[in-house]
């Protein structure tokens, strides 16, 4: 059956069943991630941006050259398009606080000797979760304290990573921040930067952004002491899950913390994670 998707200005192209399976193939080969049927009208939003841009009127030209030798570059733009980014500076501000209270004071108990703590973000999106992140870091481990804390921060989009590694964003994205870290973390902008902050230098150090899709293999050999995995299981199937899940297992430290997306669980993926609560888990193998 073909149908036709969109609206605006713009004629529409024909976006048929076969496209859309083809795209829904295509993108769980290369992420994992399984497209819902109500998923279409998002696809056809996102990608015949692209076919608009290259002046092709059919998505199965399109696809055929996503997957043609040496399209690596349009295949990463293909990614870009798919991926979801919606993020916010300490999103689900439980987990914070948790991370405040609880897991750094217990990692700098734990890790006393060796005095290294390792964080994985492993869809750093723009941003905003692992400069949270470091935010916590920098006001619970004293400084000149002699640790060191490094935070992987990842994601599928180079495009938001290139907005995350910059740092600087409006200034109405920290609308609801505490003053008191707008005023220890970001500095204002002026001039051309009016109205726009960026991320003090003290936070970017302590974290390093890659392009990573958490189904190819990873660069990291642990062990990790903390996965923030946010809103990104709920993309997979159960069996990718599994497959996931089990790989966390090899790479991160006894104990370990997991925090997950406010609608996800780990139920029926694996029993070597320790609900702790709302979202929050423990590797106990």
């Amino acid at each position: 059956m073909a149908s036709v998707a969109g609206s605006g200005s713009f004629s529409e192209l024909e976006f048929t069943d076969a496209d859309f399976k083809s795209v829904r193939d295509l993108v769980r080969k290369n992420t994992g991630i399984s497209l819902s049927e109500a998923k279409r009208d998002m696809v056809y939003s996102r990608l015949v941006r692209r076919l608009r841009e290259l002046n092709l009127q059919r998505f199965s030209d399109y696809l055929a050259l996503v997957c043609s030798d040496g399209a690596d570059d349009e295949l990463i733009q293909f990614t870009n398009a798919i991926t979801t980014n919606l993020t916010s500076f300490f999103r689900e501000g439980h987990h914070f606080e948790y991370l405040a209270e609880t897991v750094l004071p217990e990692l700098m108990r734990q890790n006393a000797d060796v005095r290294k703590i390792r964080i994985w973000c492993c869809a750093a999106s723009t941003g905003e979760e692992p400069y949270s992140i470091a935010m916590v870091v920098k006001e619970v481990i004293p400084k000149n304290s002699g640790w060191d804390v490094k935070i992987l921060a990842t994601d599928l989009d180079t495009n938001v990573l290139a907005t995350a590694e910059k740092g600087i964003y409006p200034v109405d994205r920290i609308k609801d921040i505490p003053a008191h870290r707008q005023r220890r973390f970001f500095l204002k902008g002026g001039g051309k930067q009016q109205g726009h902050v960026r991320i003090r230098p003290e936070l970017q150090q302590i974290i390093t952004y890659k392009k990573l899709n958490l189904m190819d293999q990873w660069p990291l050999s642990g062990p990790i002491d903390i996965i923030f995995c946010r809103n990104v299981v709920i993309y997979f199937t159960k069996d990718t899950q599994k497959v996931l899940l089990e790989r966390f297992t090899k790479l991160v430290a006894p104990g370990a913390h997991l925090f997950m997306g406010h609608s996800e669980s780990l139920n029926n993926v694996t029993d070597k994670f320790q609900l702790l609560g709302r979202t929050i888990y423990r590797f106990a193998e």
